[in-house]
């Protein structure tokens, strides 16, 4: 059970990522961990794509990179204002964004997953508010693959922003019209540190005892 929370505790963003090979049987236990993940109705409503060839991987670049330096940009204007200390965490997160944006066609495997929302029971689509329930059919195998990476020694992220280009991404990879993409993974082993120590809100500012707001301990 330790084995799982320093697996948990150790998940962080790792943007920078050497260019060499992973193993087939290495890649292989990734994926099963994303297929471990419970869905609604165990009924698997994802896909993953794994990009692999050279070309593939270029493409996503070309569509990524831009955008990346689009939100960057913006970022880091709306953190202007901070002190230096707290700007200059966010400037060194923001340099490893700059590495992988410039960089993510030498990744040795991109996890691109999909969903297919009519294979979902999506039990909030009806709520005047955003939908967010389908999430939780295709969250947990991002988060199992990611997991896995850590236990094999393989650095990785999670990105969206791969989708506001959604069509493009879709053409490249031929996924069908029916099926959406909801993460975008790259994976390798990592320059430097890899994952390490995270931080985060403990349960006495996240979790509540029976009602909202009411303290857990």
């Amino acid at each position: 059970m330790a084995e799982l929370y320093d697996v948990m505790s150790t998940l962080r963003a790792v943007r920078k990522l050497r260019p060499d090979p992973i193993p087939p049987e290495v890649l292989d236990r990734v994926l099963q961990a994303a297929c471990w993940a419970p869905t609604g109705g165990n009924t698997q409503p994802w896909r993953v794509v794994v990009a692999t060839a050279a070309e593939t991987k270029q493409a996503l670049q070309e569509i990524y990179e831009p955008e990346w330096e689009r939100y960057s940009a913006g970022f880091m204007k709306m953190m202007a204002g901070l002190p230096p200390e707290q700007l200059a965490k966010w400037e060194r997160i923001v340099a490893a964004g700059d590495h992988l944006a410039q960089n993510l066609a030498k990744a040795p495997a991109i996890l691109m997953f999909c969903a297919n929302p009519a294979l979902m029971a999506i039990t909030d689509s009806k709520l005047d508010r955003v939908s967010m329930v389908g999430g939780g059919s295709v969250y947990p195998a991002v988060q199992n693959a990611m997991l896995a990476c850590v236990q094999e020694g393989l650095g990785c992220t999670l990105t969206t922003l791969h989708c506001l280009h959604e069509d493009a991404v879709k053409d490249v990879l031929g996924i069908p019209a029916e099926w959406a993409t909801v993460g975008m993974v790259p994976i390798g082993y990592p320059i430097g540190k890899g994952h390490g120590p995270i931080t985060r809100q403990p349960p006495s500012a996240m979790a509540y005892r029976d009602r909202f707001g009411e303290a857990w301990s």
